[in-house]
């Protein structure tokens, strides 16, 4: 990595030995400003597409290069696509997951996934055995530690290692998630984008609103998602319910998190933003007559009858300074995202942003999160219904005035635990019997350490990583074309663009990672001081394929 990238502000001073670098520092430092003053012009609206459970590789290891075999829609990469950090030939055929022996039965190198093998098993991706399939950096761990077997129908059609643990090495590429590869040809992805910290779901929710899990508090049956932060205070590894939130099993682990989210310092300084997921509204009836919390859908891909509203994936229901724990309607569509919404506390339904965007309210931050067959999420989702779900709100965004001022930003909440060949240097350790990055009991040398919510925590333990790498595109605009950015990144990477764009770059403080964040602003082209990459791309939802480009 170049030793200039991301030097700027207070670091420079803490490095720099000579005039020379100072002049570079300073320099870099301007350009920076200008390009946010820049930025804060251009980009009105922010748009987060918050999806579940994949790694990079297995959607994007062997991009720009698709199989196309006959019957699948056909990807071909635009001239010049420039490369990512995918699977080499030896990746592919000389994996340190097949070369293990400790692997067993589910030793295997990566091997691809077809469209009638979409509906897949949900792979184990805890905060302790996803740290244990690193296995010290030598990323050859993933079946033993992670690998979880298809379930008999799908084993049943398609044997062999789909059948195994060694299923975690499985990909998809361009003739399945074929939307992503033609958003990736068109605009433009990270290729080091990583997790802030291991673990699932929830843990990777906060994070991407507040960066910090240290702070939770056990209401119910919690402890053992929980990691001591050495100060009296804990830190959150699992998938507890939002205490609260009517829609969360009475019987299941309860907890609520301190400190503040984004969402706090948004609402501050009277900015326009809302959370809105699947199955929210509880009034709403389904074609097949379900209704409230308990509001269903069965996807034609994977056969799996899901619930739309997943509460452990709203992470807002868990700070009771933003939480809408009874789900109240807003008062209109044209109050939807303000301070005034009718006791709504910017949480809503997907159909909510859907109907304030035509009603000409189009809130500045929106976060969306698909119901649960659609979310990505393997075992109750796939990536058809995913595709399906993401490309039809981005077709919708396209059409709307205001999209030359919009970006939209399809990011994840965690791996899934699917194999993925990339490690990130440990930004900050753990040292708890929850960790194994580096050994039992260890993750990272113990020269890096974020404090807590609590400002007496000096070092929140529980929050080790980065953890895995994940996709993530900018799809605007403003967005470069067919460019793939290297710049390492987390979810409050995203938090840190908002925060910049909108709110004079005021961070979250007490031990957040969005101070740390690496930028997404490289990102974006606003050199000319108008959009440059201003073509509609409108994909077919089913397919993926490109219907229009004008």
């Amino acid at each position: 990595m170049n030793w200039k990238r991301g030097i700027t502000g207070p670091l420079c001073a803490l490095i720099i030995n000579g005039l020379a670098l100072h002049a570079v520092c300073a320099a870099q430092t301007s350009s920076q400003a200008h390009k946010l003053a820049q930025a804060r012009e251009a980009i009105r609206h922010v748009v987060v597409l918050y999806q579940e459970n994949v790694s990079f590789d297995h959607y994007f290891g062997t991009y720009p290069h698709a199989l196309n075999p006959k019957g699948e829609p056909a990807f071909a990469p635009l001239p010049g696509t420039p490369k990512v950090a995918g699977y080499t030939e030896t990746l592919l055929k000389q994996n340190p997951n097949f070369l293990n022996p400790k692997n067993g039965k589910g030793r295997s190198n990566p091997f691809r996934l077809d469209r009638s093998q979409a509906a897949t098993a949900d792979q184990s991706h805890a905060y302790g055995p996803e740290q244990q399939a690193f296995n010290h950096g030598k990323m050859d761990l993933f079946p033993a530690s992670v690998g979880h077997p298809d379930g008999p129908r799908v084993a049943g059609e398609h044997p062999g290692v789909l059948a195994t643990s060694g299923i975690t090495m499985g990909y998809f590429d361009g003739n399945t998630v074929t939307a992503y590869w033609n958003y990736a040809q068109h605009y433009a992805m990270s290729d080091h984008q990583f997790d802030a910290v291991f673990g699932p779901s929830t843990p990777g929710a906060i994070n991407l609103i507040s960066g910090q899990t240290n702070g939770v508090v056990n209401d119910q049956n919690a402890e053992g998602g929980m990691v001591s932060d050495g100060n009296g205070g804990f830190s959150l590894i699992a998938d507890p319910q939002p205490e609260g939130d009517i829609c969360a099993s009475t019987s299941d682990a309860l907890v609520h998190m301190t400190g503040r989210n984004i969402g706090d310092l948004l609402t501050k300084s009277n900015v326009s933003w809302g959370w809105f997921q699947g199955g929210f509204d509880l009034t709403v009836v389904n074609p097949n007559g379900s209704t409230g919390c308990r509001r269903n859908t069965v996807s034609e891909v994977t056969k799996v009858r899901s619930r739309d509203y997943v509460p452990h994936h709203e992470p807002f229901q868990y700070y009771k300074s933003t939480a809408n724990p009874k789900h109240i309607r807003p008062s209109s569509e044209k109050v939807v995202g303000t301070n005034n919404d009718g006791g709504a506390n910017h949480q809503y339904d997907t159909h909510d942003f859907f109907d304030a965007v035509r009603a000409g309210d189009f809130p500045t931050v929106s976060y969306l999160k698909a119901p649960g067959y659609e979310n990505g999420h393997a075992g109750n989702s796939d990536p058809l219904d995913e595709q399906r779900w993401v490309v039809t709100v981005i077709n919708f965004l396209q059409r709307q005035p205001e999209w030359d001022h919009t970006a939209v930003i399809i990011a994840y909440d965690d791996s899934d635990g699917w194999y993925d060949h990339q490690m990130a240097r440990t930004t900050n350790g753990s040292f708890t019997k929850r960790d194994w990055l580096d050994g039992e009991g260890k993750c990272g040398n113990g020269a890096t350490a974020l404090p807590g919510v609590n400002p007496a925590t000096k070092h929140g333990q529980g929050r080790c990583g980065p953890g895995s790498r994940q996709p993530l595109l900018v799809i605007s605009p403003w967005a470069k074309k067919n460019y793939v950015d290297h710049t390492i990144t987390t979810q409050p990477s995203i938090m840190r663009l908002i925060e910049d764009l909108y709110l004079k770059s005021e961070r979250i403080g007490q031990g957040s990672f969005d101070a740390q964040a690496g930028s997404l602003l490289g990102m974006f082209d606003f050199s000319a001081g108008k959009p440059q990459n201003t073509g509609r791309l409108i994909l077919n939802p089913d397919t993926g394929l490109v219907e229009t480009e004008k």
